[in-house]
């Protein structure tokens, strides 16, 4: 069974002002296609890891036969992540908290104003391309930057959500202020599906 490509669950212009249009179809349409195209492509030459999720493979990246590991790091990668991605966003989204995820954040990080603070530091410190991850490990919730496509699943950790700081997430509307992208796309987030994950994981 060949991976998919979501399809977003907005329009392309759903997270404006934030996420400008264009940005969205490139991201969605190039960038995560693109990572979709590539994993199957290399799956295609091992069938036996047909039946494995995503989180299966890139869980166990030793388990992957050598020639397509990397690819499968990477665009598998790629492919999780952005299909967490796209779910934890939503139209006039943001504010704060509620429910298990906002005890989560208060028993590991004191207030959510500490946490959005560690993880904004996390996102806009990665240097080069990478993301900004809020995960569990070991059950409590940690936030950490992760290089290239990587995915806390790699450490053993359960992704709740993460942001995409690639310059190609941001770089038509924000260029080089990396940071005002992260301040801004707080207000995008889904609460209730984050709560959703958050509960799944546990």
């Amino acid at each position: 069974m060949a991976f998919e490509l979501p399809p977003l669950p907005y329009g392309f212009d759903a997270l404006e002002p934030i996420i400008d249009a264009q940005t969205m179809q490139i991201h969605h349409d190039r960038h995560h296609g693109t990572y979709v195209n590539n994993l199957n492509a290399a799956i295609e030459k091992h069938p036996e890891l047909g039946g494995k999720s995503i989180e299966e493979l890139l869980g166990n990246l030793d388990a992957v036969p050598e020639d397509i590991r990397t690819t499968v790091r990477n665009n598998g990668g790629g492919h999780l992540n952005h299909a967490i991605f796209w779910t934890i966003m939503k139209p006039n989204g943001g504010g704060e908290p509620s429910g298990a995820i906002a005890q989560a954040i208060d028993s590991a990080f004191g207030s959510f104003a500490a946490f959005k603070e560690a993880l904004s530091a996390a996102a806009v410190g990665q240097f080069g391309s990478g993301w900004g991850w809020a995960y569990l490990e070991n059950g409590r919730l940690v936030v950490k930057g992760f290089p290239n496509q990587d995915n806390p699943v790699m450490v053993g950790g359960k992704p709740i959500f993460g942001v995409d700081v690639w310059e190609h997430a941001y770089y038509l509307k924000y260029q080089n202020r990396r940071a005002d992208y992260v301040a801004a796309w707080w207000g995008t987030l889904d609460w209730a599906e984050i709560n959703r994950r958050y509960e799944a994981a546990r």
